[in-house]
């Protein structure tokens, strides 16, 4: 299974943000010497590892570092021509400095610390299955014009979800994109909304779009197929519904198959790049880009990975993609000084140290332009376990919480969804909070199907239901002690940014 990671967003303020923003190739070349003529790399000198090399656009640069990559000992996978990206593999151990050498690389590093073989999802806790007894139950309880386990989704109510789809569930001509761990789309609350032509699988960092590629490897992958009944889920009379009913979606598959389930930054951008190209006007986001839970600028290979996802997801924005992403379930200031990172590399031997979140980045989450989720439970506040910080949270979502507790038959303050082979479950996390984001962006666009990726964000954050600081000091798990401090106003701060979104006010 999926470890279960925290997430991370970069402050605005911090100048390297605003280089980020300005181009994609924003990262300056290491150097500008190519290796010494003749020196053709071993091919299997050390362990085989992805690799990401960044370069400058232009076709020339492009074959030239095509060759450099050959003649260092590494083969290629994948070119995004547009967006100077390469995905190499090699087993030369200088490959990665070797290829920061060459001419017209801007920047260029391992994507993982592991050798090729077999990312942390943000769900909090293990799913828990409702068996065929309680759907029985359950359903004896659903009101009339409801969807048989309705009774449970607290979440849509919270949000006037249920009130808006009977205006407006959402355009057939909008797709989310569940770049996650495979979506079962032959679930029958799944498949009248699913969209293959727009599905495919990344891992490899080439998207596969053979038929039912994009499907999750086992049952355990069961991450991506709660996320997009959450955004989707049909109303058709069988099960659960989602919050934009009416849109499509579509899987783009990147966790490994293993019990890993890692997300490496090769697959990341093959998923925004796909997404882009094939017309996916929001894209979900509930995970962090392995092996580093932050990828720190002084570091070659970290910076590598900040660089080519941030090209990828820049180039997303710009096709007119809206891409959003979880906050994270460690229940940090992320607008701290310092957190303590004690989880990566997650993929090999991890070793704890110190960093600072404004120049250590949680990648896609802190990238420019993405809108980043906190969770509430059924009482409207923060979610014990979710990450949150001033200037750094946009809005806020339904992402459950097993200390607020709902009026509802099961009494299970997470949130429920649909899992594979025909299963429904509860999880929570702000894997869970980000695509009920998603879907209330998939209705505004449904409302304004003209608007920019940063007009969404600015109607999100319009059309958001802010409830303010708490006034009592936050315990979230009860247990008397501070678990958090949340700073700002009630029109923005750190708990909920913008404030919690609301559905109805989107279609109304």
């Amino acid at each position: 299974m999926a470890h279960l990671r925290s997430r991370r967003r970069l402050a605005l303020a911090v100048p390297v943000v605003l280089s980020l923003t300005a181009s994609l190739g924003f990262l300056p070349s290491v150097a500008s010497a190519a290796p010494a003529a003749g020196t053709v790399a071993r091919a299997a000198d050390g362990p085989n590892l992805a690799y990401v090399v960044n370069t400058r656009t232009d076709h020339r640069t492009i074959e030239s570092v095509r060759r450099e990559i050959v003649r260092n000992g590494g083969t290629v996978v994948a070119g995004y021509d547009r967006i100077g990206v390469i995905v190499a593999h090699s087993a030369n151990p200088d490959f990665g400095a070797r290829m920061r050498a060459v001419r017209g690389v801007d920047s260029a590093g391992a994507t993982r610390t592991a050798p090729l073989s077999a990312a942390g999802t943000t769900d909090e806790g293990a799913a828990q299955v409702l068996s065929r007894a309680e759907r029985t139950r359950l359903a004896a309880s659903a009101a009339a014009g409801e969807e048989p386990l309705e009774a449970d989704q607290w979440d849509l109510r919270a949000i006037g979800a249920d009130r808006a789809a009977r205006i407006n569930p959402g355009s057939r001509n909008v797709t989310v994109g569940v770049i996650d761990t495979g979506v079962d789309d032959t679930h029958p609350d799944i498949a009248p909304n699913f969209s293959a032509s727009q599905s495919a699988n990344c891992v490899s960092g080439k998207a596969d779009t053979t038929y039912g590629a994009w499907r999750p490897a086992d049952a355990d992958h069961y991450h991506g197929t709660h996320v997009a009944g959450e955004i989707a889920a049909a109303r058709n009379g069988i099960g659960v519904a989602g919050v934009a009913p009416g849109v499509k979606v579509a899987s783009i598959t990147v966790a490994q198959p293993d019990s890993t389930s890692l997300f490496y930054p090769e697959s990341v951008v093959c998923a925004f790049v796909f997404a882009a190209d094939h017309g996916i006007e929001i894209t979900n986001n509930s995970y962090y880009v392995d092996p580093w839970l932050y990828n720190c600028m002084d570091d070659p290979d970290q910076r590598a990975i900040v660089d080519a996802v941030n090209r990828a997801q820049l180039y997303a924005q710009r096709k007119g993609t809206l891409n959003v992403a979880s906050a994270g379930n460690s229940n940090d200031d992320l607008d701290a000084d310092a957190i303590v990172d004690d989880s990566s590399p997650d993929d090999s031997t991890a070793h704890t140290r110190t960093v600072d979140p404004h120049e250590c980045f949680d990648v896609p989450t802190q990238l420019p332009g993405v809108v980043t989720v906190s969770a509430v439970g059924v009482k409207g506040a923060k979610s014990y376990y979710s990450s949150y910080g001033r200037g750094v949270v946009d809005v806020a979502g339904p992402g459950g919480d097993k200390y607020q507790i709902p009026d509802t038959p099961s009494k299970n303050g997470r949130i429920l969804s649909t899992l594979p082979n025909n299963q429904y479950g509860f999880l929570q996390g702000t894997s869970m909070a980000s695509p009920h984001v998603a879907a209330v962006a998939a209705l505004l666009k449904s409302a304004h199907p003209h608007a920019t990726p940063a007009e969404l964000q600015a109607l999100l954050k319009a059309q958001a239901d802010n409830p303010g600081c708490p006034t009592e000091p936050y315990d979230g798990d009860g247990d008397g002690v501070v678990d958090a401090t949340c700073a700002g106003g009630k029109r923005v701060n750190g708990f909920y940014g913008f404030g919690v979104v609301n559905a109805l006010r989107a279609v109304k």
